[in-house]
């Protein structure tokens, strides 16, 4: 018994270019739509690119509020978005237009673990300065007080969100002798604590104010908007380091660039940021914080695993079936 109606040859949108080899096989399986000169699209090209189609292909560069999706025309009933998170999709208002959300999880989960477990090394050990020293020519040698930066083994890190990704980060870090310290809504079983060789702090501000790493991994919702404010980057110690390949809104930027200029905290490496494709200017002129183009999830092999999870979504939904990566409403 089937879920849904059958939709022989889906019409799909897609707003930004996926890997040759994905939209060839979306070209073949579906009557398509694609982004060529592959730029954000405004509120009122999405609007355009959906009318007559079926299904939208969008990804976290669009904003698919509640005020787009009653502009959605009547014959969109799914959303099939590349990417795991789907903070920039309004769901309750894809749910009472009857649209079904799809996402992409855990094809990134070790592409975002690599590059978190990259910047944790890189900014205590200043691989960032260095690089930037070489580059200027001003580099006078080695000396004995020369760049000191700190080791990552026998240090706490505190991961905040204990999900796929916290767990890759976990083991990672284990590698290199940190100890762990995570903090989620739900406790571990002990024996996953003891295989991941993690420790539960339930109190978030413990966690903060015990890291000499802290790393955040949690989706962004109303309870994790700017869950880095002035108070808890405050906690941290002085000597401590904030990284953040998640979401930048997680992190209240003002606080953060005040810690850093003032010397309140050693150091931030940000993958990702409250106002892309923004930066803050103020942090251009920062020594000590690393700045990455939100490429946690770049590689390849993550790219070509999301488009094929996309086409597989489609594929089911319009054979009638209810797709394995349906998002509910409330999701986190």
């Amino acid at each position: 018994m089937t879920d849904f109606q059958r939709i022989e040859r889906p019409r799909i949108a897609v707003t930004r270019r996926l890997l040759p080899a994905i939209e060839a096989r979306m070209a073949e399986l579906f009557d398509c739509s694609f982004n060529d000169d592959d730029h954000a699209m405004t509120r009122d090209e999405l609007i355009a690119i959906m009318q007559g189609c079926d299904i939208l292909v969008p990804t976290v560069t669009d904003t698919i509020n509640a005020e787009l999706i009653a502009a959605a025309p009547a014959s969109l009933k799914m959303i099939a978005n590349f990417g795991a998170g789907v903070n920039h999709i309004d769901l309750a208002a894809a749910k009472a237009r009857g649209i079904l959300v799809t996402n992409t999880p855990g094809v990134f989960t070790d592409d975002t673990a690599d590059l978190t477990m990259a910047l944790i090394l890189n900014v205590p050990r200043r691989l960032g300065e260095g690089h930037r020293l070489m580059r200027s020519g001003e580099w006078k040698g080695w000396a004995p007080a020369g760049m000191l930066g700190h080791r990552v083994g026998g240090k706490t890190l505190g991961i905040v969100g204990f999900g796929r990704i916290g767990e890759a980060v976990a083991v990672r870090a284990r590698a290199f002798g940190m100890n762990i310290l995570y903090n989620k809504r739900h406790r571990l079983p002990a024996s996953v604590e003891a295989e991941l060789g993690v420790t539960f702090e339930p109190d978030l501000d413990r966690l903060i104010a015990k890291s000499d790493i802290v790393t955040l991994h949690c989706p962004l919702t109303a309870d994790t908007d700017r869950l880095m404010n002035r108070a808890r980057i405050g906690m941290m110690k002085s000597d401590a380091y904030l990284i953040n390949s998640s979401r930048g809104e997680l992190v209240d930027e003002d606080a953060l660039i005040e810690a850093l200029t003032r010397g309140k905290i050693a150091g931030a490496g940000l993958d990702v940021y409250t106002h892309e494709p923004a930066i803050d200017a103020r942090f251009l002129s920062i020594p000590n914080v690393v700045l990455l183009p939100h490429f946690g999830s770049a590689t390849f092999e993550g790219r070509e695993a999301s488009g094929e999870r996309v086409i597989a979504n489609i594929r089911i939904f319009a054979d009638g079936h209810r797709p394995p990566d349906q998002v509910l409403e409330g999701w986190a």
